[in-house]
């Protein structure tokens, strides 16, 4: 590692499928917890046309604005410039970086459980905060 890269403070991608859903959350929940200190990104690997209205309901409920947010692809310049790339969900494929973190998340998906609607979409986002909230203390040493 050169001495800029070591100083560079950490990026992640999250990536999903769409980029409207699980994504956005993970996204938007590292943003409110990390503020200026990791580079957050996310796409998906077929993007949908907008978000999910439940998942920006569900963030607005902890105050988290993610409003101008809209789903992208996954390109090769955020995959280089990016210290991990977290997927969530088993939908997204997408092949490991050369050098990079990868880790697929496989999240709670309370519908398989007959629970729908803003409930299910609490507990995805719910479960998806505790997992960044253990990736933002190993990207950040706290």
């Amino acid at each position: 590692m050169t001495e800029e890269t070591t100083s560079k403070k950490p990026a992640v991608l999250f990536v999903c499928s769409k980029n409207g859903g699980k994504s956005q959350l993970a996204a938007g929940l590292m943003r409110d917890l990390a503020g200026d200190a990791i580079a957050v990104f996310s796409a998906g690997t077929k993007p949908g046309k907008s978000l999910n209205p439940q998942a920006v309901d569900s963030l607005a409920e902890l105050g988290i604005d993610v409003t101008g947010e809209y789903p992208k692809p996954v390109t090769d310049e955020v995959l280089d410039t990016v210290d991990a790339v977290i997927v969530l969900g088993t939908e997204a494929k997408l092949e490991p970086h050369e050098g990079t973190r990868f880790e697929v998340w496989e999240t709670d998906e309370p519908s398989e459980r007959g629970i729908e609607g803003m409930e299910r979409m609490r507990l995805v986002r719910d479960d998806i905060k505790n997992r960044v909230q253990k990736l933002h203390a190993e990207l950040t040493g706290n």
